[in-house]
């Protein structure tokens, strides 16, 4: 009886302390100048509910306080907003990056997403200039096409994890046009270390050993150290290689100089950005052409059509890649109902007027942008997987055209990433057939909402 009595006492003790620290929380932000809003647990404030819902959260919060509300996420007090007019917002209106310090400290601080003004625009050219047309027509291409017809040879008669294999197949072709590792071997070793960073990204910034941060920061060390060995190796040869490392150690040979923690720092952010965003968009792809019998068929045809044009080991080239109209329209249809990056972070340098409130200086702002995709407005019949919609290339210039983001921010390693996707289906629509065999999910990431099923597929040829 007596520990019951204490065990009541307890729990009861618990909760009265627990909704003292919740209360104490909303009434240290209870400013009348600020968005309604609820800004959760000290120091953690929302962001469980953040990462673990994603956009449910996002939308039970505007359905309780609109489209312009506070919270605190991921360590910073934040003012959401769903007005996508603030994403291009730059420093003279009192705005610049404000991404997570976990991110910037497990990503580097010199990556392009979190700089601005002059040093942005200089960072972004030097990464563009690895993925120009002409290189991507001589060098990356011709890479692409071959590991890929390489890679999917694996995949004959044998019934696996697609979450994992694109994932796989991402990081693998990533790590051979960015860094030029040719040995499946060498990638493997960067391969684990690499994914713990990836998946850590996002996180409480507390560094005490198991956590998140912690293990994604000395994930960060181990892949460095083993990317520093692999550079001093090139800089000691005299042959220029032909990938994206190669071309940034040989800075005489290159317009855009920088330090050696630009240039990880540029190569960890296109592994990240590269990897994420192909093997999604590759896995949610192969869902919604098996899902929607009429957009396979439609697809395959293009690509068929190309095919008889060739000998049967005749490979694609540049020009087969631009003629892939319907394909392209297929692989934005996919990112608008499966976008990798819901909205942006944003800064205050100084306390700013918005909507009738007052942001304080050195607060967040999530520009919350998912939204738009379903805006009947500019896309009749929102929630129907239509590529046919994009066949119209006027639609990807309208303002509201924000899938890879807008203007000087749009992301670069989209261009390396859409021949990448494109090839990858060419050559499994044209060679293969898959089926679903049921599995559960092995990986959840609730920024990407995806369909119900295709997690493990049988592969076979036509």
């Amino acid at each position: 009886m007596a520990f019951f009595l204490v065990f009541l006492a307890s729990f009861f003790g618990l909760c009265i302390f627990s909704t003292s620290l919740l209360r104490w929380n909303q009434v240290k932000y209870n400013n009348k100048n600020l968005p309604p809003g609820t800004m959760g647990w000290p120091l953690f404030g929302e962001t469980t509910e953040f990462l673990k819902l994603g956009p449910s959260f996002m939308k039970n919060q505007r359905a309780r306080y609109g489209s312009f509300f506070k919270s605190h996420i991921l360590g910073c007090p934040t003012i959401v907003s769903m007005d996508a007019e603030l994403k291009r917002y730059n420093e003279a209106k009192g705005l610049v990056p404000g991404y997570p310090q976990r991110l910037l400290d497990i990503q580097g601080k010199c990556n392009i997403a979190a700089v601005n003004g002059s040093a942005h625009k200089y960072r972004r050219g030097a990464l563009l200039s690895h993925i120009s047309p002409t290189r991507l027509r001589d060098q990356l291409l011709p890479k692409i096409r071959m590991f890929t017809r390489s890679h999917l040879s694996n995949w004959e008669r044998k019934v696996m994890h697609i979450q994992e294999k694109t994932k796989e197949m991402a990081f693998l072709s990533s790590c051979k046009q960015i860094a030029g590792i040719e040995s499946s071997s060498s990638a493997q070793e960067f391969m684990p270390e690499f994914f713990k960073q990836v998946q850590r990204t996002l996180s409480l910034p507390i560094d005490l050993p198991n956590t998140n941060y912690h293990r994604g920061f000395q994930a960060r060390k181990i892949f460095v150290r083993l990317r520093r060995t692999q550079t001093e190796e090139r800089r000691g040869s005299k042959q220029i290689h032909q990938n994206m490392l190669g071309y940034r150690t040989k800075t005489e040979a290159n317009r855009f100089k920088s330090t050696e923690a630009e240039r990880m720092h540029g190569i960890i952010t296109l592994l990240y950005s590269g990897t994420k965003t192909v093997s999604t968009t590759s896995r949610l792809a192969e869902k919604y052409l098996h899902d929607h019998p009429k957009v396979q068929e439609e697809l395959k045809e293009e690509h068929m059509a190309i095919r008889e044009k060739k000998k049967p080991e005749d490979p694609i080239d540049y020009n087969d890649y631009k003629a892939m109209r319907f394909t392209r329209a297929d692989l934005l249809e996919t990112s608008r109902f499966a976008r990798e990056a819901n909205g942006v972070r944003r800064k205050t340098t100084r306390d700013m007027e918005r909507n009738g409130y007052i942001i304080p200086g050195g607060w967040r702002i999530y520009v919350y942008t998912r939204e738009g995709n379903y805006d009947p407005r500019v896309y009749p019949e929102p929630y129907t997987f239509n590529p046919w919609r994009w066949m119209d290339r006027s639609q990807e210039h309208q303002n509201s055209f924000e899938l890879f983001g807008g203007g000087t921010r749009q992301c670069p390693g989209k261009e390396l990433g859409d021949p990448e996707i494109s090839t990858f289906l060419h050559y499994f629509v044209t060679k293969y057939r898959w089926e679903e065999v049921g599995g559960e999910p092995r990986n959840k990431f609730p920024r990407v909402p995806a369909p119900n099923g295709l997690l493990r597929i049988r592969v076979s040829t036509h």
